[in-house]
């Protein structure tokens, strides 16, 4: 059974970064590639980044340039680095693996 934990979500200030996390359990990260999922209050969830088996990342428009997706294979792990954090960009975030969903961080940027 694989399991998704994300975590590294918080309260960040416009301007602010965060790193996610999301611990991928089992392997397959390099075969099947991953994706960072957002739901903002009252919105459908939408993709915000993925990245495949062999590495090729794609992004919203909305995080273009902000907004990084990495992984560490060793570590089965795949992260979000947000940067430049605007209030539009407070939702819970989701990694999802195949048609596998973790639990969701919240992320909130406020002043």
């Amino acid at each position: 059974q694989v399991q998704l934990v994300e975590s590294g979500g918080g309260l960040v200030q416009p301007g602010g970064s965060l790193r996610l996390s999301c611990v991928v359990s089992g392997s397959g990260i390099r075969i099947y590639g991953t994706a960072w999922y957002r739901q903002r209050p009252g919105q459908q969830r939408e993709l915000v980044a993925s990245i495949t088996g062999s590495g090729t990342t794609n992004y919203a428009d909305s995080v273009k340039g902000r907004f990084t997706i990495s992984r560490d294979n060793a570590k089965n792990t795949v992260y979000l680095q947000m940067n430049s954090l605007q209030p539009e960009d407070t939702a819970i975030y989701y990694c999802k693996f195949r048609w596998y969903w973790g639990q969701g961080t919240l992320v909130t940027v406020s002043s």
